[in-house]
């Protein structure tokens, strides 16, 4: 199961509480696009199905479908916030290549 990092859980924490719902959990998935062929996605769900891979971390839900559950076994997703940048990343072993956007792998 793809992993969190306690900063990133924290991060989503404060969306969710922006939001006003406790009941909606991080959905990750891969599908088709981008550069190399596959392109992450990463939202806030509250459509979750028993046919999905369902993880609690740091006090997150962390909600992934069947489909992509090989692609993000070993991923870890963390929160940046630095002068150059801030935001979610992937940092993904199982990718073979990506481009150099960032926002795609394959």
């Amino acid at each position: 199961m793809i992993m969190l990092s306690e900063m990133a859980a924290g991060k989503v924490k404060q969306l969710l509480v922006e939001e006003g719902r406790s009941d909606i959990a991080l959905r990750v998935a891969v599908q088709p696009g981008g550069c190399s062929g596959l392109r992450y996605s990463m939202y806030l769900d509250d459509d979750v199905s028993e046919k999905d891979v369902t993880a609690e971390q740091f006090g997150v839900r962390v909600v992934v479908d069947r489909m992509s559950v090989p692609y993000l076994k070993e991923a870890k997703i963390d929160f940046v916030d630095t002068l150059e940048q801030s935001g979610f990343t992937i940092d993904n072993p199982l990718a073979q290549g990506g481009c150099a956007c960032g926002n795609s792998f394959s």
